[in-house]
């Protein structure tokens, strides 16, 4: 059995699926990437009945949680606040006790129907994209966790089908190397978005 760098855990959630046309395609790239756990919040809670020990135990084995989800609203889907509330409890996940998910990663990947030129501080919305996942890096700053720079792809109403496959493929680039330990974090620091330059932060083995 192989064994990886990194336990990486992919909690996704969109509430209507069915009718996505691109984080439906996304997820094809990564959901079945050897030493990944693709967990659709979702389809394991309709009921929205989380499983509080279930997604701990998660939790801990598991180095980099990416928290996979399209912006409504300029926050979350429904579920993913309520795993928040439910799962993230204090003397577990925070507070001078609560250490169970220190030193790990946080990284958001998020689609939005909006450009990227409607997310300047001069543009429609008046903020960034990073302005509105605040709640989520200050979540994971609480919880000692290390927030890294969002995947986010933008306008999705109109991405072509060979755009949506490259947003796709850089996914599956950036997920693998991060199981591989063959991410850069110097560099992805230094950028706004870890999907900016990806060809910059993967790091090739014939580079080390």
């Amino acid at each position: 059995m192989d064994t990886y760098k990194n336990n990486i855990l992919i909690l996704f959630a969109h509430p209507a699926l069915q009718k996505s046309r691109v984080n439906r395609r996304l997820i094809t790239y990564v959901r079945d990437i050897e030493g990944i756990t693709f967990h659709d919040l979702y389809e394991a809670y309709p009921d929205l009945h989380i499983n509080i020990k279930r997604e701990q135990d998660l939790l801990v084995k598991h180095d980099i949680i990416v928290l996979h989800h399209p912006i409504f609203w300029f926050s979350t889907p429904a579920i993913i606040k309520e795993w928040f509330d439910l799962v993230l409890v204090h003397g577990w996940a925070f507070g001078r006790e609560g250490n169970a998910l220190k030193g790990k990663k946080l990284l958001s990947v998020i689609s939005t129907g909006g450009r990227e030129s409607l997310y300047q501080k001069n543009g429609f919305h008046k903020h960034t994209i990073g302005d509105f996942l605040l709640p989520i890096k200050q979540t994971a700053r609480v919880c000692k966790m290390d927030y890294l720079p969002p995947f986010v792809v933008h306008g999705t109403h109109t991405l072509t089908p060979e755009e949506i496959s490259r947003y796709g493929e850089v996914y599956r680039d950036i997920i693998t190397a991060f199981r591989d330990d063959e991410i850069d974090l110097e560099k992805v620091r230094g950028y706004s978005l870890i999907n900016i330059h990806p060809e910059e932060i993967i790091i090739h083995k014939e580079n080390r």
